[in-house]
Order: structure tokens, then sequence, then C-alpha cells
């Protein structure tokens, strides 16, 4: 674990300091080397989180939790952990308007991915009622 931190720190220091040396020739290169950082840690972070995810699943499956809703979870998380970063590179990139909708984006899908939760939890309020 120690040992991954280490390397993929050290591959963000790489590229953050790639990105800032080209910034000073072309932004749009600066901006895609960004973008091919992020994407290669949120893909070693994929590999990393499957361990995770199957033990999540695990005690959700154990607590008679469906298996929709585990799925809803992973979903909104993977939403919030996208938006974050496509808002920071645009603001990298000095799109604040463009990084603003994109927020607006994530959230108003999260409040779409929602209304299933929400529908269940009133329904199971009504039967107690």
């Amino acid at each position: 674990m120690v040992e991954s931190t280490i390397t993929t720190l050290i591959f963000c220091i790489c590229g953050a300091i790639f990105a800032v040396l080209l910034r000073q020739y072309s932004r749009e290169q600066s901006m895609l080397t960004s973008l091919i950082t992020c994407i290669g840690v949120m893909i070693a972070f994929i590999g990393l989180a499957e361990p995770f995810i199957r033990e999540v699943e695990e005690l959700f499956f154990s607590a008679g939790i469906p298996t929709d809703y585990i799925a809803l979870i992973f979903k909104a998380t993977a939403v919030c952990i996208i938006t974050q970063i496509t808002t920071e590179l645009c603001r990298d990139s000095g799109e604040n308007a463009i990084a603003s909708v994109a927020e607006l984006w994530g959230r108003g899908l999260l409040l779409t991915m929602s209304l299933p939760v929400t529908k269940a939890l009133l329904e199971l309020i009504n039967n107690y009622i």
C-alpha cells in the first residue's frame, strides 16, 4: 500500500512538473498532460478499489440491502470523483464558467440518481405510519 502510494504521488508530481513546464509553451498540451495524469491515477485507483468494493457488496448483501442501492452508491461516488477532477481541470485551464456548469451537472445528476432511494425511504416511512 505504501509503495503504491509513493509511486502514485511521484507520478502525480512528475505530471504536474511536466504540465507546468509545458504551460509556458502550449496551454493545450499542458492541460492534456494533466488530463492524462488524472486518467492514469484513476485507472490505478479502480484496480485498488476492487477488493474494497467486493467487501462492501458482501456487507450490504448480508444486511439484506438490495444490490440496486449498492450500485447506486458506487455510481454516485464515481460521479463525484469525475465531476471534481473535471472542474479542477477546467479551473486550471482558466475556464471557470465551464467548471461551474460541470459542477451543476454533477449535482443535478446526483439529485436525479437519489430519486429511487428517496422514493423507497418515503414508502418505508409511509408503511410505518
